[in-house]
Formats: structure tokens, C-alpha cells, sequence
């Protein structure tokens, strides 16, 4: 994705990298970067948090709009939890018994549905 908006740039079209893995896009060189200190994957807000969505998007129009200079990056005032363990135990599979990993797949799998059906109906 950094290296298209890099291309996209090239050519004369802005652009708003929205991400979660600030190393690796920093490290890309994209013209403008919204970090989001969430688990990768939710770098557009909190799933199913219309309000997070909608204000990590407002964010991003502001970074398009006043960014100073190339290579700006932006860091998202949300916080996935006010207790940042999170990053300690998020996807550590070796702490999961084989139990935890197959509710937790469950879990998606309902939450794909979910998704799916939403999808489907707009």
C-alpha cells in the first residue's frame, strides 16, 4: 500500500496512508502516515465503533489537508485500551491453550458472518 501512495503521489494524487505498523510504513516513505496505536488490522478505528471510525477518518482528511511537509505522520489520539498490556498478550499464541485458539476462532467466525450479512444488505 505505501509504495502504490508513493506512486499515486508520483503522479499527481494525494494521499493518506491510515495504518497500525509504524515502523514499516515510515520506513516506506509515505507522503502522509495517521498512526494508530491499535492491533494491526484496525488502523480505520475500533471494530464496530462507528464513532472511532468516523473520527480516525476525520483525521485522516485533516492530515490530507494540512500536512507541512512530505513524510508527515500523525499519531491518533484513540487508544485501543487505556491499559496498553494489550500489546503484550495480542495474538500470542504460545500463551493460548488449543481451546482458547478454537473459541477465539469461533468468535471470528461470527463476526465475519456478521460483516458479511451487513455487506450483503447495503
Amino acid at each position: 500500500m505505501s509504495l502504490a501512495a508513493r506512486h499515486l503521489e508520483d503522479n499527481g494524487i494525494s494521499t493518506v496512508i491510515m495504518g497500525c505498523a509504524k515502523d514499516i510504513v515510515e520506513h516506506c516513505g509515505v507522503p502522509r502516515f495517521l498512526f494508530s496505536d491499535f492491533p494491526l488490522g484496525n488502523s480505520a478505528g475500533r471494530p464496530f465503533d462507528v464513532a472511532s471510525q468516523a473520527e480516525t477518518l476525520e483525521l485522516g482528511l485533516q492530515l490530507l489537508e494540512r500536512a507541512p511537509a512530505a513524510r508527515t505522520t500523525m499519531q491518533s489520539p484513540l487508544r485501543w485500551s487505556a491499559d496498553a498490556s494489550w500489546k503484550l498478550d495480542y495474538l500470542d499464541l504460545a500463551k493460548l491453550t488449543p481451546e482458547k485458539i478454537s473459541e477465539r476462532r469461533r468468535e471470528f467466525d461470527v463476526v465475519k458472518a456478521v460483516a458479511k450479512t451487513k455487506r450483503e444488505a447495503s
